[in-house]
């Protein structure tokens, strides 16, 4: 975690001592495939790609994809596990301002948990293919959720520091 050069410290950036030992525990109920190997070669968010990619659930799990064919779009919880986890400030490339990492969508956190909101495309056996994500290939999934326009979205939100900016 954080060794590799490409997650390294920025000017601007500052990290923290993490805690001895974790709280909690988790299953990984499968991995995503995606075409990026690399973290420069990820879009940097979501949206950035019309990529299509595949989500091979463990085949344990089989039962619970019941009815999620039915769906437009799934929330996709994923942990970037090659992300750094001790950076609390960050500064991203395309915005050159450091800020609070609970401010930001950055995988560098102290728990790199993702969530995107992906169109499904379809459904094989234990493999979704899916239109929306941004994590690197072979990257751990945490969860499967329906995506409910009529609770998920909120058209009223506001980013302040990111207004008036694209991407």
């Amino acid at each position: 975690m954080g060794e590799d050069p490409e997650f390294g410290l920025r000017e601007g950036e500052v990290a923290v001592a993490l805690p001895e030992r974790f709280d909690a525990g988790l299953y990984f109920i499968g991995r995503i495939e995606t075409p990026w190997r690399k973290r420069s070669e990820c879009p940097k968010n979501p949206a950035g790609s019309d990529a299509l990619c595949h989500i091979h659930l463990d085949p344990r799990y089989a039962a619970g994809l019941a009815d999620l064919d039915t769906c437009s779009h799934v929330i996709v919880l994923y942990f970037m596990d090659q992300a750094p986890r001790d950076i609390v400030v960050q500064r991203p490339r395309h915005y050159g301002v450091s800020r609070g990492v609970f401010a930001l969508r950055s995988p560098a956190r102290p728990n790199p948990i993702a969530l995107s909101v992906a169109e499904l495309i379809g459904i094989d056996g234990c493999v979704l293919t899916v239109r929306g994500l941004d994590c690197l290939d072979g990257t751990p999934l945490i969860d499967l959720k329906p995506y409910f326009p009529s609770i998920d979205s909120k058209p009223e939100a506001v980013v302040g520091w990111r207004e008036g900016q694209d991407g």
